[in-house]
């Protein structure tokens, strides 16, 4: 296949590769995000989904959602939004934190999310999008992204406007996951459908659904015709895949990544030791485990064995009798 060019304008902002962490509740922080920057092939870093409303009140020192170090660059903020009157005090916090783009989340299905308006459910409310993105756009110069799922359901009419307002109204690049609210990650992501978002729209459109490899990526763009790519779950289970692609797909020079996996393990563990208190340090390892152990034959022991431990170093122990006994 033609390889496209290996990166997308926004603004006065490179991201090159396009090759875009996807934001994920309690896996995209500072660890992980240290863990993929460290193989390298990541075009955009972005942090998990923060509350718009809680924002202000976090302590950048020690609140995990907000924990960086000065390596992960470039990192977008996603603020999770349902009012334009929370947005001016949420991108005044983002400003002083030295965002370097501001992602607007507009798809999370999780019920806890839409019973506030927020997530998927403003695809619903388009003219409070409209007010909230306008307000958004006078209040940064910074990169102003979203992310989207098709719809509630598949509705090419009602997809076509929504996508076309937040253009207007001054979204610089738009996110597609390539699922309606009620598809699971288990059912075959609609990529074609990012064909007509990228048909409609003159901004760079990303691509997100289903990326778990190499193979994958190509797929995605071949079908989608995508201006790039936004992996979630796949760099998760793969911290190196972003180099993989990088390398594979947009002929990035980047060296194969070399990977032993008891290290990586080893190397997460330890900066979450670094970085998080250590209430905040288990649920993250047990969250980012089923996803790792997804690299192994018998994977689910590894997952189940950290699940029910009751520590952090009760949880290294078990994993390293795991990958001891090279199950």
């Amino acid at each position: 296949m033609q390889k496209p060019l290996p990166q997308i304008q926004v603004r006065n902002f490179q991201i090159n590769p396009p090759l875009i962490l996807a934001p994920m509740a309690g896996l995209t922080h500072s660890a992980l995000r240290q863990i993929i920057f460290g193989f390298g092939g990541v075009g955009l870093l972005s942090t998990e989904m923060l509350s718009a409303k809680r924002l202000p009140s976090e302590s950048p020192r020690v609140s995990p959602y907000l924990i960086r170090t000065p390596l992960e660059k470039p990192l977008s903020y996603q603020l999770l939004v349902s009012t334009a009157g929370e947005m001016a005090p949420a991108i005044d916090v983002l400003h002083k934190l030295k965002a370097d783009a501001i992602d607007l989340n507009m798809g999370c299905p999780a019920p806890a999310v839409g019973k506030f308006g927020a997530g998927i459910r403003l695809l619903e409310r388009p003219e409070e999008v409209r007010r909230m993105v306008a307000e958004a756009r006078k209040l940064t110069p910074l990169p102003l992204t979203a992310k989207i799922r098709l719809g509630i359901e598949l509705d090419e009419q009602k997809l076509k406007d929504f996508c076309a307002m937040l253009e207007d109204e001054g979204i610089d690049m738009l996110s597609v996951h390539a699922r309606t609210k009620k598809e699971s990650f288990a059912r075959r992501p609609r990529w074609e459908w990012i064909t007509k978002v990228k048909e409609w729209l003159k901004i760079p459109v990303i691509a997100n659904g289903g990326i778990f490899s190499v193979q994958d990526a190509e797929n995605c763009l071949r079908v989608s015709g995508a201006d790039g790519l936004m992996i979630g779950r796949g760099a998760v289970t793969k911290p190196w895949l972003f180099a993989e692609i990088a390398r594979e797909v947009y002929g990035c020079k980047i060296e194969e990544p070399a990977v032993s996996l008891p290290m990586v393990y080893g190397n997460f563990i330890d900066l979450l030791n670094e970085l998080f208190r250590p209430e905040r340090r288990l649920g993250r390892l047990k969250q980012f485990t089923p996803y790792f152990a997804q690299n192994y034959k018998f994977g689910h022991l590894l997952a189940t064995r950290v699940q029910s431990s009751k520590s952090v170093d009760e949880a290294r122990e078990r994993a390293g009798i795991f990958f001891l006994n090279g199950t």
